[in-house]
């Protein structure tokens, strides 16, 4: 079989597995655009106090969701050989680690109140806020639960089932919002604090649908049988596995968190223009964060079998599929900037034309970061799957936080780019990550080949 067929097939391969997986991730970024709209519908001081609240569980959940996306590249590696105590122990240890986590992250949020005040929001903006985390706290563990069962699931390439349960849920969402919030059917208005149920709901549902279907459809790992039981050496290589996973997704949302406040610093012209065009970039993202996945576990089935030659046809098929939904993206940035960012703004806003200018060339820019950014999230994912994430987490830090914040600043406040010099700034951050991750990715297969010569 020529290479070229070779390749062409992992990349249908990749399309069938991955693309389930941007569906799901679209319908869990939709659960939040319609808590944002409908509590906005409801009350403007409610939706300012929900960005605060949910901004606030997001980093935690994020840091915490470092051992789901370690399950993927330990199961699908051992069940490549039919391991499946492996299987069962990795996912089970990562349920472990999540439960607990989940319990020692509840006082920040109890203390969230406390925090917002702190952080100089007004006393009714925290007050607010902490309506909804008092009710949304105990989310935590099964929102975490919920990502071990879907990771698991991807790595059992049971990817369209994952996104036909999201999707689900997040119909629910926005009737259990219809709902809480604004009182209908006999209900009380709860306003923010129905959000919160309905949020709580939403993520026990997808906890306990996602385990019924793994326990039913996969009754070979028997997950929960003598659930209380632990494996302490599978417990800690998840955690070994897992926590830089979580600190480099953490550093990655702090990068692009730590634009928004400089854009903030600017104007407001310029804050409205990033957050619509960090909208539409982190949109196409979703694409990329797919096909990431979808290699980890691709890559993580042939590092199993220990097959070179598969890891290697893995790595191009992704490369290929990354670089051409870059470049179909950088179309549509740089040819229907001003039209994009339209839809996100009223016929009559003052300032609409303003904001679009401004937005186009930050659109421009993004069109840049669409090549690195893949690139780096493409190479995470490779590493991923043959399980190395503790190096590609300095790695990432370092080029997130080393090089783009600070040139981001730099450029933003002491040249005349501004805007221009902060998105310029994450630019050079996601390069520096792309080449490094590159690069170490190399090395493995540099190694692995002079290790089986």
């Amino acid at each position: 079989m020529a290479l070229s067929q070779m390749t062409f097939q992992n990349i249908q391969k990749l399309f069938v597995l991955g693309l389930p997986i941007v569906g799901s991730n679209l319908a869990m970024m939709l659960i939040g655009v319609t808590d944002i709209v409908m509590v906005g519908w409801h009350s403007v001081e409610e939706l300012a106090a929900l960005i605060l609240a949910t901004t606030l569980f997001f980093n935690i959940f994020i840091l915490g969701s470092g051992v789901a996306f370690a399950v993927m590249p330990m199961v699908s590696s051992a069940a490549a050989v039919g391991d499946d105590t492996t299987v069962r122990r990795s996912t089970r240890m990562a349920l472990w680690l999540s439960v607990i986590y989940g319990i020692f992250a509840l006082p920040i949020f109890y203390m969230s109140e406390t925090i917002f005040l702190g952080l100089g929001q007004q006393s009714q903006l925290a007050q607010y806020a902490a309506d909804y985390m008092w009710i949304l706290a105990p989310a935590i563990i099964p929102s975490l639960w919920a990502n071990v069962m879907r990771s698991y699931l991807a790595a059992m390439e049971f990817t369209k089932v994952i996104m036909l349960i999201t999707c689900g849920v997040a119909i629910l969402n926005v009737g259990f919002n219809h709902v809480l919030i604004f009182g209908n059917y006999g209900f009380p208005e709860l306003g923010i604090q129905g959000a919160a149920i309905a949020s709580l709901l939403v993520n026990f549902l997808m906890a306990v649908i996602t385990s019924i279907y793994a326990v039913y459809i996969l009754p070979q790992h028997d997950l929960f049988a003598r659930f209380y039981r632990p494996n302490w050496g599978a417990l800690i290589k998840v955690f070994k596995l897992g926590a830089p996973i979580g600190l480099s997704i953490l550093a990655e949302t702090g990068l692009f968190s730590a634009a928004s406040v400089m854009m903030g610093w600017i104007g407001v012209i310029a804050l409205a223009a990033h957050g619509i065009a960090l909208q539409l970039a982190s949109l196409t993202f979703m694409a990329h964060l797919g096909l990431s996945h979808a290699v980890t576990i691709r890559m993580g089935n042939a590092a199993g079998r220990k097959d070179r030659s598969a890891m290697v046809q893995v790595t191009k098929a992704g490369a290929v599929i990354s670089v051409c939904w870059s470049l179909l993206t950088i179309i549509l940035f740089v040819g229907f900037g001003a039209q994009l960012i339209s839809l996100f703004l009223d016929a009559d806003e003052a300032a609409r034309d303003a904001i679009i200018a401004y937005g186009i060339v930050l659109l421009w820019i993004a069109a840049l970061f669409q090549l690195v950014d893949g690139g780096q999230v493409l190479a995470i994912g490779l590493l991923r799957g043959v399980q190395d994430t503790a190096i590609p987490m300095v790695i990432t830090v370092i080029g997130y936080w080393g090089v783009g914040v600070p040139l981001a600043y730099f450029l933003g406040f002491y040249t005349p780019l501004a805007g221009s010099g902060i998105w310029l700034g994450l630019v050079a951050g996601l390069s520096f990550a792309a080449i490094g991750l590159s690069a170490r990715f190399r090395r493995y297969l540099a190694n692995y080949d002079a290790a089986t010569a």
